[in-house]
């Protein structure tokens, strides 16, 4: 079997985009989740849609499983392969297809890195909105497969606010396009059903992503506090004003400590607990009134000191300790989790003693760098997965952080997706008929788990042995 598929991948994409040696497929045994890594079968780099949907018909016809996979940036395990799986790698596919300026849209394939979108149309007074922190290098294939947010989703939205229309090569191999270039379409919202379904669905071949117009002015402020839980006060404080910033960002001292032992080293003062990052944008006739709206916000919760970005090289510094802050955290531990879940943002600053509280109880070591203005925390614990207790530790900690945030009112993936990492937590926040309603859907497009099986569905009793459906490619043994 595994010669068989191998020779007809290499006849589909030829020897260069058909991977099989292992030092060749180490590099692809997981996404950002680096727990509990799988090695593929093989490989295999297309470059255009009927590539894609004649690979899928190949794997079908061997019996094989196969899993889209992007940049490989996720961080819940979605791009995982699974045993014995295929791992079509749309990194290949990254042209733009088409920019149409009038309509403020364009068409790309998945490979575009959504950093490169925005650049290719600067020109014409317009960007890509979703801003993932990899946005460097994560494509716009998987911030659609995981509905990606960013930095600016308090005022832009996630992806699926930007997805106009998609093509989607089905599990059978059959290509289908859903959608349209006006957003609005007869029936089901099929791209609303495929935004955020991590790959489950089906492969994405071509995006329509909506385009917005860069603002006329921006101004950006660099807030020091004494405490994360003062910047967090200050954040509701913004909120209830009626301005609504383009980003509220948030960064702890231990992140600020290890971005200025870095190469992102942005000049922040030590002496701050934290730093909040906010961002205005739109009419400069606006902005004056904001800022003072902001200040007054921040210096109600005494903050340590207020800065004005004065130019575009000053705002870039701020936003380094942000951007950069995943990257130095490489400094405290060999490994890092990084959680991602939701709370309402009123419980903010109780939801965040809860996780130091958890933490310190597990003896862990914790920063947090988050999205302040829509609630989405990042508790990033860094670790040694070489050492089994700590490892054990912290997934019991992780446990008890969603638990936390679920009974504050809150959800388990804010923009990371649920994958492998959260599958098993979903009965926090759903029930048994929520559960069987997302199968019926899936089975729809999927009707055996060939497409990226064992993702985003909990392998419990209830989804394998009530459903005879669930006996596919995704079932496991349960204990």
């Amino acid at each position: 079997m595994r010669g068989g598929v191998i020779a007809r991948l290499r006849e589909i994409v030829g020897d260069a985009g058909c991977l099989v040696r292992p030092g060749e497929l180490f590099a692809y045994e997981c996404d950002g989740l680096t727990l509990s890594p799988k090695r593929p079968l093989a490989v295999v780099l297309p470059t255009t849609t009927e590539q894609v949907a004649a690979i899928v018909r190949a794997c079908r016809e061997a019996g094989v499983a196969f899993v889209p996979r992007g940049a490989g940036t996720g961080l819940s395990g979605g791009a995982h392969a699974t045993e014995n799986s295929i791992l079509i790698e749309c990194s290949r596919m990254n042209r733009i297809l088409e920019v149409d300026a009038e309509n403020r849209c364009a068409v790309v394939q998945p490979g575009v890195v959504n950093a490169e979108l925005s650049a290719a149309v600067a020109s014409l007074g317009l960007f890509y909105a979703p801003d993932p922190s990899s946005q460097q290098a994560c494509t716009i294939g998987g911030n659609v497969a995981e509905n990606s947010g960013g930095p600016h989703t308090l005022k832009y939205g996630t992806t699926t606010n930007h997805v106009l229309a998609l093509e989607l090569v089905l599990p059978d191999g059959s290509v289908e396009r859903f959608g349209s270039r006006s957003g609005e379409s007869q029936g089901f919202d099929f791209v609303g059903a495929i935004v955020g379904s991590e790959g489950t669905l089906g492969i994405v071949t071509e995006v329509t992503v909506r385009l917005t117009p860069i603002p006329k002015a921006v101004e950006t402020l660099l807030v020091l506090f004494d405490d994360v839980v003062g910047a967090c006060r200050a954040v509701g404080r913004v909120i209830r004003s009626g301005v609504v910033p383009a980003a509220l960002e948030i960064v702890d001292r231990r992140t600020i400590e290890a971005v200025e032992a870095s190469v992102y080293a942005a000049g922040l003062p030590l002496t701050a607990g934290a730093v909040l990052i906010v961002e205005l944008d739109g009419l400069p006739v606006s902005l004056a009134g904001e800022i003072a709206a902001i200040r007054a916000a921040c210096e109600a919760e005494r903050c340590q000191a207020i800065e004005i970005a004065r130019d575009e090289a000053e705002r870039k510094r701020f936003w380094r300790a942000r951007k950069g802050a995943f990257g130095a955290m490489g400094r405290l531990a060999p490994d890092l989790y990084v959680h991602d879940a939701v709370v309402p943002r009123m419980r903010l600053p109780a939801v965040l003693e809860q996780v130091c509280e958890i933490c310190d109880r597990y003896g862990l070591k914790l920063a947090n760098v988050f999205h302040a203005g829509d609630g989405n925390l990042h508790p990033n614990i860094c670790f040694d997965r070489r050492d089994p207790d700590e490892l054990a530790r912290v997934m019991a900690a992780g446990k008890e952080i969603l638990e936390a945030c679920v009974a504050a009112g809150g959800v388990i993936t804010g923009e990371h997706g649920v994958g492998v990492e959260k599958r098993d937590y979903m009965h926090l926040v759903f029930g048994e008929a929520d559960l069987a309603a997302m199968r019926r859907l899936r089975d729809t497009f999927n009707p055996d788990g060939a497409c990226n099986p064992g993702k985003i569905i909990p392998t419990t009793r209830f989804c394998v042995e009530s459903d005879p459906k669930a006996r596919g490619y995704d079932a496991v043994p349960i204990a």
